[in-house]
């Protein structure tokens, strides 16, 4: 009996393959760590279980039908004069309607059940007072102003575990995309706007944030870190960070908001109040919306504060 080769014995692992090349991979859509993201899991996982009801059936219906129905075989029913099958009509028009009837519901339901501008319900968002943050999106790194505590950082977001998280985000460049799979949903970051979004991290942990949607030559790079952790560590880290030198306002943010790829962490223990106001007014002529009132204000934007030399955008 002759020996496999090499070669041969190689084929036999090929079906293997593709496991090997993805088994240093993580999904983090399919890894939640909060309610928000747990329900965009279960959407995802759902329609793609109703879709695989249509795809599964017609592929094995396309084998079976080129087998039957193969030259070679002068068994299979002959119908020359066939032209019409109302059976038929119902069924190929019947399912797909209400299978797009179910996904349409599904969608609908899921985009509101927590639609990213109301705040969580309370039985989701428990007992804890919620966590401000205002996000601006820059070229290529993220900085987070926390309101109430007077801290920012670059590129690193920690979060306290089991609190809302009212994000405030805008852009300070091109527009782009605001993302951490694991908590759930994405939300656009764009120049002179606001928008909102609200999650929750109900477990500790360090999660992947980015830019999900491009934004140029340093896109690849603007991702940051958001850690979740117990609220005693938070509140250990917030004292961390108020006892750095480095301040953030209106004349030192054009040199941290230059463009920058691949930009570190950086804490700022002091910020400016109405910087992030400040950001949005302007690209509005110095005017802005204030949420919680619906007044226009005229605030003074950064460009206007910095110097004539900062590069800054009017």
């Amino acid at each position: 009996m002759m020996k496999a080769g090499p070669m041969k014995k190689l084929w036999r692992y090929l079906p293997a393959l593709p496991a090997l090349m993805l088994s240093g991979c993580t999904v983090d859509l399919l890894q939640p760590a909060g309610p928000v993201g747990e329900l965009n899991r279960n959407v995802l996982v759902i329609e793609f279980a109703v879709m695989m009801c249509i795809v599964v059936p017609v592929c094995i219906a396309t084998v079976y039908f080129a087998w039957k129905y193969r030259a070679s075989n002068t068994k299979a029913e002959y119908l020359p004069d066939w032209s019409h099958s109302t059976k038929i009509e119902y069924f190929i028009w019947g399912i797909p309607t209400v299978i797009v009837a179910i996904l349409s519901v599904m969608n609908w339901w899921s985009t509101h059940v927590y639609d990213p501008y109301r705040p969580l319900p309370a039985e989701v968002a428990g007992t804890n007072k919620p966590l401000n943050v205002q996000v601006v999106a820059l070229d290529w790194k993220w900085l987070f102003i926390y309101p109430d505590l007077g801290i920012a950082t670059i590129n690193q977001l920690d979060i306290p575990t089991k609190t809302a998280l009212n994000f405030q985000i805008t852009s300070d460049s091109v527009m782009t995309a605001f993302f951490i799979p694991r908590l759930g949903s994405m939300i656009y970051a764009m120049p002179g706007m606001q928008t909102q979004l609200h999650l929750l991290a109900s477990q500790s942990g360090d999660f992947l944030g980015e830019a999900s949607q491009y934004s140029g030559g340093g896109f690849s790079d603007m991702k940051f870190r958001a850690i979740a952790m117990p609220q005693a560590q938070f509140n250990e880290w917030v004292e961390k960070v108020k006892s750095e030198n480095s301040s953030l306002d209106a004349t030192t943010y054009s040199k941290y908001a230059a463009p920058q790829i691949a930009a570190p962490v950086h804490y700022f223990a002091h910020v400016q109040p109405e910087l992030f106001d400040g950001i949005v007014a302007k690209y509005n002529n110095g005017m802005m919306v204030d949420k919680t009132t619906g007044k226009v204000m005229h605030m003074q934007s950064v460009s206007d504060a910095a110097s004539s030399d900062t590069g800054m955008k009017e």
